[in-house]
């Protein structure tokens, strides 16, 4: 019994870092239920999540046969945050392109959503390669794999769990962000465009920085 309390006490944790941690995943997130609706934010947020259980599987996998410690080695760091930090600067810049009025919306294609599969790519991409998303889950996995023997059928059973439990609330999320665009000026929605685009420069930046330039 007070196993089944912890791993639902865990559980719930994992849910609310994974889904209300401010990172580049968030911004876009926010950015596309806002500008184009329910449909293209929710393909996104597959991504994201798709990207989180690819994360979960591998580490799982890494924790089962006691290899984790190739996540922690020093190259293996520096080089995902470069790469991941260079992608989130190509995204963010992005959103700085110009910004199509809602007069404009059907003449222009550039305001349309992008194609399916480059949204759900773009959120596994974005989820991917953030450094903090892989610690958070080899953190949970270590935690949590303690707790049922480090079984891997255990661990991905719990661990899809959540990850089901994450994506309902990106889609509620997506879903409340599509609500509000019909109440933003094209002035506002630039501004939030800036924001996202600038946001996700910024995390590129620090993560380049932070395991490069630092040393």
């Amino acid at each position: 019994m007070n196993l089944f309390l912890s791993l639902i006490s865990q559980g719930l944790v994992m849910v609310l870092l994974l889904t209300f941690s401010f990172g580049p995943a968030f911004f876009s997130l926010i950015n596309t239920g806002i500008k184009h609706g329910y449909k293209p934010g929710s393909l996104l947020a597959t991504g994201v999540v798709l990207s989180d259980f690819f994360l979960c599987v591998g580490i799982c996998l890494l924790v089962h046969y006691g290899a984790a410690n190739l996540l922690h080695s020093e190259k293996a760091q520096t080089f995902s945050a470069i790469v991941g930090g260079i992608i989130l600067i190509v995204f963010g810049a992005f959103y700085f392109k110009k910004h199509v009025t809602r007069s404009e919306e059907s003449i222009d294609i550039e305001y349309q959503a992008p194609h399916p599969g480059l949204l759900i790519l773009k959120g596994f991409l974005l989820n991917i390669f953030n450094p903090a998303v892989w610690f958070l889950w080899l953190g949970n996995v270590t935690a949590i794999g303690k707790s049922l023997d480090y079984s891997f059928f255990k661990m991905i059973l719990f661990f899809s769990v959540v990850l089901t439990a994450v994506l309902f609330i990106e889609l509620a999320k997506v879903s409340l962000a599509g609500k509000i665009k019909h109440i933003l000026t094209d002035r506002l929605m630039t501004i939030v465009n800036y924001i996202t685009g600038a946001a996700l420069i910024v995390f590129g930046l620090v993560l380049i920085y932070n395991h490069y330039f630092s040393k």
